[in-house]
């Protein structure tokens, strides 16, 4: 087949998965009639002749038509060979002639979407839907007005309360901060004024991209909200996309979305309106639930939202997930907490791939670049130095403190211990930082821990009693036991005060039923009823939070006194946002009623306290005075020790990897036809219905909670009596040509997708991604084709191409010694890609 003729069966193909359908032209022969409203002419066959790309009669290759049957876009087609974009000029002429405002390129592999009044051609990996399209033509953008826009301190109040001023409360500076306090009326501060500011002047200059690097407690998401009503209210924007990547991040931008805009703009969350929420003006979503399985593709077209807002940036489209910010057309706005100067000490050169600081350096890079920011300059930036020179945030107190065994643990020669191996030998065996709770174990160093803790803690400026604090633990069974070591401490520091809820883990479920709804109770004060210290004072009873992974990003607790790190971390993300939980200012209030007297009683939090106990601060070379050096407790203090908590799992047994032969010793081959077995259907069919009917698998499904109900399945269906279901049968009985999840297993019995996605539409959504994020040339993209395809489903090829053993591909039957050469530069590029971001284990058959 030629290159000609594939390019036109890939576009035909593009053309009815996006919903054109084709209808008789008058000028050629018929083609397929399909019954729908929206109509494509297509040129017919005979203006093609034997040269695709010279057409003696100028013929438009592709006229798109809407729903009144009027010209809306022209598509250009070209062959594999050459680049879509040299058909620009001509395509730009046939527009004109047709009066449309709307050009596709594309040569079956690379599309470009190209409005005529707004710039230059994007990339796009499915081309728009005939409603999207219809909606973005509507769409008459207007720059000049974006950039012409007045900004003012109460810009997003005004939509909150368009009638403030006239409030007799607001007149009267004595009750202001009162009515602001109570209408919960937001207004911008300078600095951000001043990152509205840079986006407008950004515009200006004809960016569509645009960075806010603002640390953690400076209003990132009020920001976004006077950015979208900047958009919304020019008219630059119709319909807005948040995305976020937590769950509670996406109810908290929602709720904030809904108290700060409502009165002007609808806003929802997509998975909870999934058949109207082309009526909202702000759609929110967690970019989770639209990468899996790829559903953004068939969900959204690239034209339905012109404004793109990715909250918590790094994280958001971090690794592979920014091929779903990238599928969309528009103005496109990071948000980030992170800046990307805080690996300006790290040398490249000298961290080797392993290294988690190399891996976070790359993502950084990634979100830098995404927002076209390669020169490391966002488009604004407020750091917490910032905040704190402006006496908006406020800088940690950093407690670093250190047993005699972690000292050795995080010295560079490690903490050296005696065993015995299994013949009775004594052998020495070394630890680290990093195996603390995963290899090595110390009650006693955990005890010395928590000990130190709250006998140096911040304590509460009205109540006395401890400040409420979070502990970051290394994983669930580690805050298991030091929740039961702060309870049994604070029993005996404060009788008769706690009834073992001083400490409360929270951490995900299913361990922890309902930890997301005990944060929020940390956060407004209620977890447990109210303190026992000081009568009718609104603070939680509960002081300590106790967790893992939970209460990082996104959580806002403003009147958090301490932090406790009781694991090494590794990412400089995560770092910052930890420490960031504990940067927000906040006053203590308290009013005393007594005899018909009033008082109220105000504190300001000035600081708050970082326990590090492993180092980290030292470890990211952070430039904060260690204002306190704490001497420890000895390990094993005089005098009864108090009850243990519970000892520590046993350290599991190590790993095994069969290396041996393994002869095969019988063999049966029979043909199975493609729609399977009778009994593997009904098998599946049989699993699916049980699992309907399981109400705590559906509860947990249904919240978004996807980990627990695998492991809810796993626990109650799993390996029963009957039918011992496990997912090994159930890959057998849906009889795919590769190894599906469980995840998409449960996404098909409740209804989230219709079937199973094959091993060559997994190859083609996975390349798409590639190419919106790398953007190969037209040249390169045929064998990039190839050596992608092959290489994420052949090992052969896979250790041919990691081992750099090149000759050993002469006779290879997927790619080829010319291949590889031809790759040039992509030759590198696609395994560290594939290495990143692709799980090969869907491609296993």
């Amino acid at each position: 087949m030629s290159k000609e003729a594939k390019a036109r069966i890939l576009i035909d193909r593009l053309l009815r998965r996006s919903g054109w359908r084709f209808f008789d032209d008058e000028s050629g022969p018929a083609n397929i009639a399909l019954e729908t409203h929206v109509k494509l002419k297509k040129k017919t066959l005979d203006a093609f002749g034997d040269d695709f790309e010279k057409t003696a009669s100028g013929y438009v290759d592709y006229l798109l038509l809407d729903e009144r049957g009027f010209p809306i876009a022209v598509l250009e087609a070209k062959s594999e060979k050459f680049d879509p974009l040299v058909g620009k000029e001509q395509a730009r002429k046939y527009a004109h002639s047709q009066n449309v405002r709307f050009v596709i390129l594309s040569n079956g592999n690379l599309h470009y979407f190209w409005d005529l009044e707004q710039g230059n051609p994007v990339l796009i990996t499915e081309f728009p839907t005939p409603d999207s399209l219809g909606h973005f033509h509507a769409f008459k953008p207007n720059p000049d007005a974006l950039v012409g826009e007045k900004i003012e301190t109460d810009y997003v109040a005004a939509t909150q309360n368009p009638n403030y001023r006239n409030d007799p409360r607001w007149n009267d500076p004595g009750q202001r901060d009162g009515f602001i306090k109570d209408t919960e009326l937001k207004f911008l501060r300078p600095y951000q004024l001043r990152a509205v500011a840079a986006l407008q002047a950004a515009v200006r200059k004809g960016q569509t991209r645009f960075l806010f690097e603002m640390a953690t407690g400076t209003g990132k998401t009020l920001t976004a909200a006077a950015v979208i009503k900047l958009f919304m209210r020019t008219g630059n924007a119709q319909r807005v996309l948040f995305l976020v990547d937590r769950l509670e991040l996406e109810t908290q931008a929602w709720k904030a979305f809904v108290r700060l805009l409502k009165n002007d703009f609808r806003t929802v969350i997509y998975k909870e309106n999934r058949d109207n929420w082309r009526n909202a003006e702000i759609v929110v979503s967690t970019v989770q639930s639209l990468q899996f399985n790829n559903k953004y593709r068939r969900l959204f077209s690239p034209t339905d939202f012109d404004l793109l807002i990715s909250d918590e940036a790094h994280r958001s489209i971090g690794g592979n997930s920014r091929a779903v910010f990238e599928y969309f057309i528009g103005y496109k706005l990071g948000l980030t907490a992170t800046p990307k100067d805080y690996l300006k000490r790290i040398d490249p050169a000298r961290i080797s791939g392993r290294d988690p600081r190399d891996w976070e350096r790359r993502q950084l890079l990634d979100t830098y670049k995404t927002f076209g920011c390669e020169s490391s300059e966002p488009t604004f930036r407020y750091s917490l130095i910032d905040g704190v020179r402006e006496d908006y945030l406020i800088n940690p107190v950093v407690v670093d403190a250190r047993t005699e065994i972690t000292t050795e643990l995080l010295a560079e020669e490690g903490y050296s211990v005696m065993q015995e191996n299994e013949d009775g030998e004594l052998v020495e065996q070394t630890f680290f930082g990093k195996d603390f709770e995963k290899k090595f174990f110390s009650d006693e160093t955990n005890g010395v821990f928590c000990e130190t803790f709250l006998k140096n803690a911040f304590r509460d400026p009205l109540s006395g009693e401890i400040g409420k604090s979070i502990v970051f633990c290394v994983r669930k069974d580690h805050a298991t036991r030091i929740t039961q070591a702060l309870n049994i401490l604070a029993h005996s520091m404060f009788p008769g005060k706690y009834n073992s809820d001083f400490a409360v883990q929270v951490t995900s479920p299913p361990e922890v039923q309902d930890a997301q709804q005990m944060a929020i109770s940390f956060a407004n004060n209620n977890l447990n009823g109210h303190t026992r210290f000081l009568e009718g004072y609104l603070s939680s009873k509960t002081r300590v939070c106790v967790t893992v992974g939970m209460m990082t990003t996104g959580y806002d607790c403003e009147d958090l006194l301490n932090i406790v790190l009781l694991r090494p971390i590794f990412s400089p993300t995560d770092f910052i946002q930890i420490k960031g939980r504990g940067t927000r200012k906040y006053i203590f209030r308290h009013v005393e009623k007594e005899g018909g007297q009033v008082q109220e009683h105000a504190k300001p939090k000035g600081k708050f306290k970082l326990f590090d106990y492993f180092a980290n601060c030292e470890y990211f070379e952070e430039k904060f005075n260690y204002d306190e050096v704490i001497e420890l407790p000895p390990l094993r203090p005089t005098g009864p020790p108090p009850s243990p908590p519970p000892p520590p799992p046993p350290p599991g047994p190590d790993d095994f990897t069969n290396v041996d032969p393994d002869p095969l010793k019988s063999q049966v081959e029979y043909a199975v036809p493609v729609y399977g077995m009778k009994i593997d259907r009904k098998f599946f069919e049989k699993f699916e219905d049980k699992v309907k009917a399981t109400p705590e698998v559906r509860d947990r499904y249904e919240r978004g909670d996807i980990k627990g109900a695998e492991e809810m399945v796993v626990a109650a269906l799993f390996n029963k009596p009957e039918d011992f279901f496990n997912l090994d049968k159930l890959r057998k009985a849906v009889q795919i040509d590769r190894r599906i999840t469980l995840r998409e297993i449960l996404a098909k019995a409740f209804g989230e997708i219709d079937r199973f996605q094959t091993k060559d539409e997994l190859l083609e959504e996975e390349l798409a991604k590639f190419v919106s994020i790398h953007k190969p040339d037209a040249a390169h993209m045929p064998v990039i084709r190839q050596f992608f395809k092959a290489y994420l489903t052949d090992g052969s090829v896979r250790t041919i191409v990691d081992s750099r053993e090149f000759g050993r591909l002469a006779d290879n039957p997927k790619v080829s010694l010319a291949d590889v050469r031809a790759l040039d530069q992509w030759r590198e590029v696609i395994p560290e890609y594939v290495k990143d971001y692709v799980s090969l284990n869907a491609f296993a058959a």
